[in-house]
């Protein structure tokens, strides 16, 4: 009787993950323990296991996996450690999985990851298949150096509540903090802007934020670019101009009152769509990407990178 072959018997016994975790963000040693099992029970080897630090929030890290060529990286963590893993994993074919450990959790939104159970995430994770999305690819003020961002990027007002977000309120009430600081940075001045779409003559407004986004969904369950799909290879960029003091009610009807189509009539709220886009300002504002505030900037360019980026899931993404 011919002996079996142990590696023929279970094709996934050589397969093997690393876990890129933000250990500040960690439910400790039970998550760990728990997603050894999972790789134990599931045929996986043990899997690479490296902790994210503040000089090297990720990208370190992912190198190091690819380097040791496993089959999938996990970027378990908050928005931040997802978007250093995917700097790095852009455009290389290795897929990533996710396990959301943060308050906003906003890629893992938009794909329809579990955000309440890292072990059943990640059991998505090693039984998935891989599907591809789009990143978008930022330079601040003409740098040559590139950041990339999954979700959103904004100058002015929404990047200043990503700024000044009382961390300790965010640990008690989770997403609720981003709107306290909403609320505080409600008044304040208009900024000049001119926004091209793909080279075209710009638009001048005077804003109090720019938007860009690669897929709808924002903390709280917040559809603000209801036509932005992560596979489309457009980029929606929307720019929020209240006037007067009435002029936020004025921006939440045209966000929350608008349909389907990216034109419409309300100035206070303007969205337009291209591959690329081109942002100046008369004055520094404020700055973020995937909600990590990164400073102040006066010029922010973008442009899409069509499925730049594999994500190994079981769910596909939301239309």
């Amino acid at each position: 009787m011919p002996q079996t072959n142990a590696a023929q018997d279970n094709p996934l016994q050589h397969k093997r993950a690393a876990v890129i975790i933000n250990p500040m963000k960690s439910s400790g040693q039970d998550f760990k323990a728990a997603f050894f099992r999972l790789c134990e029970t599931g045929g996986w080897a043990e899997p690479l296991w490296l902790e994210t630090t503040a000089e090297d929030p990720g990208p370190g890290q992912a190198g190091e996996a690819l380097e040791a060529d496993v089959d999938v990286v996990i970027a378990a963590g908050g928005d931040g450690t997802v978007r250093c893993v995917a700097e790095v994993l852009a455009g290389t074919g290795k897929p990533m999985g996710l396990v959301p450990l943060g308050t906003g959790n906003l890629l893992a939104r938009n794909l329809g990851i579990d955000i309440t159970d890292p072990v059943a995430a990640s059991y998505d994770v090693l039984n998935g298949a891989d599907i591809k999305v789009d990143v978008v690819r930022a330079s601040l003020d003409h740098a040559e150096e590139e950041h990339l961002f999954l979700v959103m990027a904004g100058l002015g007002y929404d990047a200043a509540i990503m700024a000044n977000t009382v961390d300790e309120l965010k640990d008690r009430v989770g997403w609720l903090a981003y709107v306290e600081a909403g609320i505080r940075h409600l008044p304040g001045k208009p900024v000049k802007a001119q926004i091209s779409i793909d080279g075209q003559d710009p638009v001048r407004r005077r804003v109090r934020s720019v938007m860009v986004g690669n897929c709808g969904q924002i903390t709280g369950g917040v559809e603000v670019f209801p036509d932005a799909k992560l596979d489309d290879n457009i980029l929606d960029v929307l720019i929020l101009a209240p006037v007067g003091k009435l002029g936020w009610f004025s921006v939440l009807a045209g966000m929350f009152g608008r349909k389907k189509g990216r034109n419409g009539t309300n100035k206070s709220v303007e969205y337009f769509a291209g591959k690329s886009a081109e942002i100046s300002l008369d004055h520094e504002q404020e700055f973020q990407l995937d909600g990590d505030h990164l400073g102040k900037a006066k010029h922010l360019s973008v442009a899409v990178g069509q499925q730049a980026l594999t994500i190994r899931m079981t769910k596909q993404v939301q239309r």
